[in-house]
């Protein structure tokens, strides 16, 4: 029997995906459970274009990653962030991500989430830093840091 399956089904199926199980397996636990229902051809063409629309709003995400990776990489756009640091240059403290999402929404309006950042440590010295920013699986964004004495 063809099924299409509703959730994922260790061992069987992914969600989405149309396979042949036995006939018994699929109206006794599958079905029953709903975790899958009959692929008929009206079940198949919804999931075709479930499948079709998922791509097209994929596409679209990847095109405003994109444009925002433009907005972050231009030439302007340095965030400078104001700390207090000692004599030799090193900071009373340290900048985080979270610190550095701040400033790039206060200073430019561009919104980024502080988990995208690649920060693997805070910046804890002044001077010019480059954070690398994962704004989509294909796109990644270098941010200009300039920390200055405040």
């Amino acid at each position: 029997m063809r099924v299409i399956f509703l959730e994922d089904v260790k061992g069987k199926g992914k969600k989405g995906e149309v396979k042949e199980v036995p006939s018994g397996y699929a109206q006794n636990y599958l079905i029953k459970n709903k975790l899958a229902k009959e692929a008929t051809k009206e079940s198949l063409a919804e999931v075709a274009g479930k499948k079709k629309a998922k791509a097209k709003q994929d596409a679209e995400i990847l095109q405003e990653s994109k444009e925002l990776k433009a907005q972050i990489e231009a030439e302007e756009t340095v965030v400078e962030i104001k700390a207090k640091a000692g004599e030799d240059g090193r900071l009373f403290g340290s900048i985080p991500s979270k610190q550095i999402t701040d400033a790039l929404e206060k200073q430019y309006k561009i919104k980024v989430d502080k988990r995208k950042l690649d920060l693997k440590q805070p910046i804890r010295g002044l001077g010019t830093v480059e954070v690398s920013a994962k704004l989509h699986q294909e796109v990644t964004a270098k941010i200009k840091v300039k920390v200055v004495q405040g």
